[in-house]
């Protein structure tokens, strides 16, 4: 048995009389909408209600699940300690959701990540937190007989939080569970100057465009939300909802849009989705997939030197081990590679990009190899396998992989910020044996004052710690 219903829902403490004290009656839409999405899960009567939470423990790369039997929780920390809640884990369902995970299977396919990253591991925490408690007031107030699993986002890729979701629907599949998933979260938090976080166009523009496409039922389209652009709106419901389209994957869907406000610039949006048959068409991860792959071939075929050679280096390393040299660059396909890639030195960065995400980036301020092709070579797979904030690329992800090559001039110092210009000119900031680099032209990198300091913490130079200038130009491939 498939998913049986889906909810969209916001999370403001502050929509609960007993924390509210009158404010509530503000977003009084918001309230009712709530009141009929909790009268439309107990028509359905499901056995499980699945709440996909931001509030809930969250790692950069790992999907935690409700680990344990019980858990409980309360409004204690909104003054509200009377608003509590004690609440059973459908284990079983939990069980197969972690087996499946950890074997990468799916129903007829495989998952693009075998031993997908999900399960119990980690942080035994049993409260429960406000993304959870908020939904479970509404709907234990219309209907009781239910468990619950709770399951938190993590810093991955929003096509890798819909994989999540058709793990989820497997899942539901094999049980027989009659299930509701419930995606938490708010819409941007940047929705008005006086509001608590302030205010940027992207607020207003987030939350137009993701309950646009919510009522419209068009899932594929929650994948083409930039990162950044989700970033400058402060949003935090985002991966929820993807994952909750990832659980209908296939099925027919009528969406319906019950409210949306943003009373205290705060967005709050409310839709229902009404679960039918199966619906080929609907496959969204598989359609996205497609079209991307489309255009990284069309763009593979039409990379110059510099990426073709960074893109060849790290293939060759991932999938044989081999650490490739300029004596392997023989026949028609390297007759085009410029004199200077064997004749100059020069620093370099190699960018390593996945579904819009950052994916591995590692370079060389200055030469340490006799040309920049080794420096590319070195620097390429360095980038795959050697990024801290990364685990090593797999063979199987080299298909979606999208690559840019940094090629520096040399820096020169400068007496203060004003000589910088973040789309012309890279930073770099020193303090003693601390360096900090940052590339210039990079998303979400708009001013120099956050130019400065992204590179500055990458040092680890702290705010009251001298630091200098310089700044270099690169060719960017």
């Amino acid at each position: 048995m498939p998913i049986v219903g889906a909810f969209m829902v916001p999370h403001p403490p502050i929509i609960l009389p007993e924390v509210g004290n009158g404010e509530e009656k503000k977003i009084s839409d918001t309230t009712r909408a709530y009141e009929q999405v909790a009268e439309e899960i107990a028509e359905l009567k499901p056995e499980t209600i699945i709440i996909s939470s931001p509030h809930s423990i969250m790692y950069a790369d790992y999907f935690h699940i409700s680990p344990g039997k019980h858990a409980s929780g309360d409004m204690g920390r909104f003054n509200a300690r009377k608003v509590s809640f004690e609440e059973d884990y459908d284990t079983e369902l939990v069980d197969h959701i972690c087996m499946i995970a950890s074997t990468g299977e799916k129903g007829e396919r495989l998952s693009e990540i075998q031993e997908f990253p999900a399960g119990t591991m980690g942080e035994r925490d049993r409260f429960l937190d406000h993304g959870t408690m908020i939904p479970l007031y509404f709907i234990r107030q219309k209907y009781q007989n239910f468990k619950i699993v709770r399951i938190g986002l993590s810093g991955l890729s929003l096509p890798v939080h819909y994989e999540m979701g058709q793990i989820i629907q497997e899942a539901v599949k094999r049980t027989g569970r009659r299930v509701v998933f419930v995606a938490s979260g708010d819409l941007s938090h940047k929705m008005k100057e006086e509001g608590p976080y302030g205010y940027t166009k992207e607020g207003p523009e987030y939350d137009d465009r993701i309950m646009e496409v919510c009522e419209s039922g068009e899932f594929d389209r929650l994948l083409d939300f930039d990162e950044t652009f989700c970033e400058k709106a402060a949003e935090c419901g985002h991966r929820s909802f993807v994952m909750m389209a990832g659980a209908l994957d296939g099925l027919s869907v009528k969406a319906h849009k019950l409210s949306h406000e943003a009373t205290f610039g705060v967005g709050y949006g409310i839709c229902t989705f009404e679960v039918g048959d199966k619906d080929e068409s609907r496959k969204f991860l598989d359609k996205w997939r497609k079209e991307k792959m489309e255009a990284l071939e069309s763009k593979r075929r039409s990379e110059n030197p510099y990426v073709r050679l960074a893109r060849y280096s790290l293939e060759s390393y991932i999938t044989t081990g081999k650490r490739i040299s300029k004596s392997d660059l023989k026949g028609e396909r390297w007759e085009d590679m410029p004199d200077e890639m064997y004749a100059a030195k020069a620093g370099t960065f190699v960018s390593i990009h996945k579904d819009g995400a950052l994916r591995g980036c590692i370079g060389t301020i200055l030469p340490t190899c006799d040309s920049i092709a080794d420096e590319i070579m070195q620097n390429a797979i360095s980038a795959s396998t050697n990024d801290p904030r990364f685990p090593m690329i797999r063979e199987d992800e080299l298909p979606y992989l999208e690559i840019s090559v940094d090629v520096l001039k040399k820096p020169e110092p400068i007496d203060g910020p004003d000589k910088l210009d973040v789309k012309k000119y890279g930073v770099i900031v020193t303090h003693g044996r601390k360096r900090g680099l940052l590339l210039p032209n990079l998303d979400g990198v708009d001013d120099i004052d956050t130019q400065i300091a992204i590179a500055r913490q990458k040092a680890g130079i702290r705010e009251d710690e001298d630091y200098s200038l310089e700044r270099f130009e690169v060719v960017r491939h």
